[in-house]
């Protein structure tokens, strides 16, 4: 069964994948700390380069499938025009209400 992103608990999470899903660059920075880092199959990557190749460059979609009891972890189909779909893990690090650190992979 897949969560829609208003079913998410962890409100900063909540708002970064429904940005995500919108394709609205403008709000996933919003829902990031300015000094936000990532990681994609456990390697740092540069943020805005990777998010613009693997989300907003490629119209990247997450349908969560479950998540954690506190809400920052999440297992979800991962799908965009570059790779198709795969199952991805995501987990979250918050301060001070947004997201300061995702990593995430194949699951």
């Amino acid at each position: 069964m897949t969560l829609s992103p208003n079913q998410l608990t962890h409100p900063a999470v909540r708002a970064l994948v429904t940005a995500l899903n919108a394709g609205d660059e403008q709000a996933f920075f919003a829902a990031l700390t300015p000094d936000a880092t990532m990681s994609d199959d456990g390697s740092d990557r540069a943020l805005r380069e990777w998010t613009g190749r693997e989300i907003f460059g490629s119209r990247g979609h997450m349908d969560v499938q479950s998540q954690s009891d506190d809400g920052l972890s999440l297992v979800a189909d991962y799908r965009n025009d570059t790779w198709g779909a795969m199952r991805t893990r995501w987990r979250f690090t918050v301060t001070d209400g947004k997201v300061s650190r995702f990593e995430t992979g194949q699951a």
